[in-house]
């Protein structure tokens, strides 16, 4: 690989010394002068008409200044979804009736959040209890009850994928295996809850500092919900404490926030509660998978057959796309001739369902990883060289989908295989001891255009100053993952400039371009994208200056530590400070300022790019107590250039520790409609004291497409370790679990099943 200055350097974050020293303001830590405090009122019922809101004893405690419901809002349903308006489908508060606990009823704006606590207790809502539908089968039956009362059979959205011919494909193959799996609920628990803050100035603008991933498209839908135009309508994004795909849409709180402060002339702040964040947020979808796969004696994949029902909760939010990816994702792995695929996402009266890390793609990994493993060891084939045979490969075409451009999966099973010696231990261990391989990819951005934006995916601005520092303007949030470091870094190694001479301006739609958001593993990719496309053009005017100076023509100048010069004689040279002086004095002191944008279109169906990984577990089992312990996991991951491998390894990490608590420890309790685990000490997530010892190896691949060869690198690590772990479980004691979290209960009882009469 090539050589670069600032790329593929392990370089620290620039946010790390605000984080570091407490100087980091996230939109729970600001104020502004004469502000109020807001709170929602939340449905006690999972499905309940609304008969009568009375809130005037709470607008009539001391220190109220407002109260809202759905009659004070525009009655304007909204939605992230809005390529399909009838997906479109949350009001700010609920008008007619609640379709889960916890759903927005009222709000009010108080002196203190103790007052508006208590005059929540005071508003009076009259409920008319209706049937609640808590399992996606049950509520697809003919007859159910309607949640949405325009949606048959409460089906929010369908996706059926096809291509090949999967009967011939079964017709032709020695071995044909079924399997189902269930997949849990998962909640996203990032360490920041959110929080955010309205509001409007003497002209009637608002402002709104939000813990969102997407400040752009906040920015459309809130607009739309207070019949604002969007250009009245400033989003500034503080520091953010994680979001996962948890604050990738706007929120009725958001909402009611803001109208609030305009309708009491004073900026409001609404911060949720724990319990809020994990009952009445997002979670990640559950499903159940039925699962057909065709082979070859020799191991050859023929077909596949692919079923998911999602329980989607009560609103639309990101479901049709989790509905895709969960199987398109089937596709991604292996040379796959004849395909069928049937997606169904089930309103239910529960939290919505979104997507969350990995969107749609821990699921079907987790059925397609663990069928794979049960089919190899039918068939008598290594589990690893199972893959290998039918491994994706560069440059390969998944029909009516997309095009794979670079691929190291077959890189990543061997670098990992070796590194693990799986051959020498692969059901050699003692007993209670087992090592176990799974696969995943992921996306590098998404390329359908669902949020019907009329400007490219992202954007960005560069800005050059004659003391030879540069601003960078980028609307892409940074969520915690370092992708405005990463950012700076694609900037400075383009433009030829240090790392130290950028900054950034990032995630405020009233000062930085347009990004469609921090979503989909998209920011490196295709926000890097817009970034090297304005520093080539800031090149490029720079060189027209220069050349008649340097005595060449401008196609052979190039530019490296601050310094203009002709490719292969780097004397006589210009400064980039004096380059940037001249630029602008032949321009009448014009600010050099240049702009750059990228969009996927025409870049691939589903993605313009994918990362590939492959990881290997080692686990005890106790036989006794069903206890698993994940003991090691190597990790070889091709997220093609890494731009900063320090961040890289960091988000592998992150990655790793999500997938462990989905395989083993995390799930949403309800019982009713209500969850009933709310809190950090009932919800499991593993500590660090829970961490298994992580080995990363990078395998270095050149993604044409991608900003200097990059691809995602925080995702596609979450979906494989739970499989590989569930592989490993059965190589140490010989027995599946299909449905997740594999917890010591279902261990025992696996266990128990196996052996009958023991």
């Amino acid at each position: 690989m090539k050589e670069y200055s600032v790329v593929g350097k392990r370089l620290p974050r620039i946010d790390s010394p605000a984080k570091a020293m407490g100087q980091a303001k996230y939109a729970a830590d600001l104020v502004l002068p004469r502000m109020l405090h807001g709170k929602v009122l939340r449905s006690p019922h999972p499905h309940a008409r609304i008969l009568n809101i009375d809130t005037s004893q709470a607008e009539g405690l001391p220190g109220v200044k407002a109260v809202v419901t759905g009659k004070d809002t525009k009655g304007v349903k909204f939605g992230g979804w809005r390529a399909f308006t009838q997906l479109i489908d949350q009001y700010p508060l609920c008008m007619d009736k609640v379709r889960y606990i916890g759903d927005e009823v009222a709000a009010v704006a108080a002196v203190d959040e103790d007052t508006a606590e208590e005059a929540l207790d005071l508003i009076r809502v009259d409920y008319e209890p209706l049937q609640a539908i808590l399992d996606p089968e049950a509520a697809m039956k003919e007859g159910a009850p309607r949640i949405h009362e325009e949606v048959e059979r409460n089906i929010c959205w369908s996706r059926f994928i096809e291509f090949g011919n999967v009967e011939e494909g079964f017709a032709r193959s020695d071995y044909v295996r079924e399997d189902n799996f269930s997949l849990q609920t998962q909640a996203y628990a990032p360490t920041e809850p959110r929080a955010c803050l309205a509001s409007f100035d003497h002209a009637g603008r608002l402002t709104i500092w939000t813990s969102t991933q997407c400040p752009y498209p906040v920015q459309c839908q809130l607009a739309a919900a207070l019949g604002l135009r969007e250009g009245d309508v400033r989003v500034v994004q503080p520091f953010l404490g994680g979001g996962f795909g948890a604050k990738f849409e706007l929120f009725p709180y958001e909402v009611c926030c803001s109208l609030l402060a305009q309708k009491t002339g004073r900026p409001v702040k609404m911060m949720y509660t724990r319990q809020e964040e994990f009952s009445a947020s997002r979670t990640r979808h559950a499903m159940k998978i039925w699962l057909k796969t065709g082979f070859k004696k020799d191991g050859t994949l023929m077909a596949r057959q692919a079923r998911a029902v999602l329980d989607g909760g009560a609103y639309t939010s990101f479901g049709p796309t989790v509905t895709f990816t969960a199987g398109f994702f089937h596709t991604l792995l292996y040379r796959l001739p004849n395909y069928k695929y049937e997606g169904y996402r089930v309103f239910t009266n529960k939290p919505p369902s979104s997507g969350m890390r990995g969107i749609g793609a821990v699921q079907p990994f987790f059925a397609g990883e663990t069928q794979m493993d049960m089919v190899a060891r039918d068939l008598g084939i290594d589990p690893i060289e199972l893959r290998l045979k039918n491994a994706r490969q560069p440059n390969e075409v998944i029909p009516k989908l997309t095009t794979v451009n670079s691929c190291g999966l077959s890189e990543c099973l061997t670098k990992v295989g070796e590194s693990t010696r799986w051959h020498e231990r692969q059901s050699k261990l003692p007993p209670g001891r087992g090592i176990g391989i799974a696969c995943a990819g992921q996306q590098s951005g998404g390329a359908f255009n669902w949020f019907r934006t009329r400007l490219a995916f992202s954007n960005a601005r560069v800005r050059a100053n004659d003391d030879g520092t540069v601003v960078l303007f980028a609307g892409a949030a940074d969520i915690g993952q370092g992708s405005s470091t990463v950012l700076c870094q694609i900037l400075a190694e383009e433009l030829g400039v240090r790392f130290e001479d950028v900054s950034i301006v990032a995630a405020d739609t009233g000062t930085t371009p347009v990004d469609i958001g921090t979503w989909g593993s998209r920011v490196t990719f295709q926000a890097g994208n817009a970034v090297r496309a304005a520093a080539i053009e800031l090149k490029k005017q720079l060189f027209a200056v220069v050349a008649p100076k340097l005595n060449a023509d401008p196609v052979d100048l190039d530019i490296k530590d601050r310094k203009i010069f002709a490719k292969g004689r780097p004397e006589p040279s210009m400064p980039f400070p004096e380059a940037v002086t001249a630029a602008q004095a032949a321009n009448k002191g014009k600010i050099l300022e240049v702009a750059g944008s990228y969009h996927p279109e025409g870049k691939g169906i589903v993605s313009p790019a994918y990362s590939f990984v492959a990881v290997v577990a080692e686990v005890e089992v106790d036989r006794e107590t069903g206890q698993v312990k994940v003991d090691r996991l190597t990790v070889a991951h091709d997220c093609g250039q890494p731009i900063n491998p320090m961040s890289v390894e960091g988000q592998v990490e992150g990655s790793v520790h999500m997938g462990l608590g989905y395989a083993l420890t995390e799930q949403v309790v309800s019982e009713k409609g209500e969850m009933l685990n709310p809190s950090f000490l009932d919800y499991r997530i593993p500590t660090a004291l829970d961490m298994p010892e992580v080995k990363i190896i990078e395998v270095i691949t050149d993604e044409p497409e991608g900003p200097f060869g990059a691809k995602e690198a925080g995702e596609g690590c979450v979906a494989p370790v739970a499989p590989a772990i569930a592989n490993a479980i059965y190589d140490a004691i010989g027995v599946r679990v299909k449905d997740l979290p594999i917890t010591p209960e279902k261990v025992l009882k696996a266990l128990r099943e196996a052996q009958p009469n023991s």
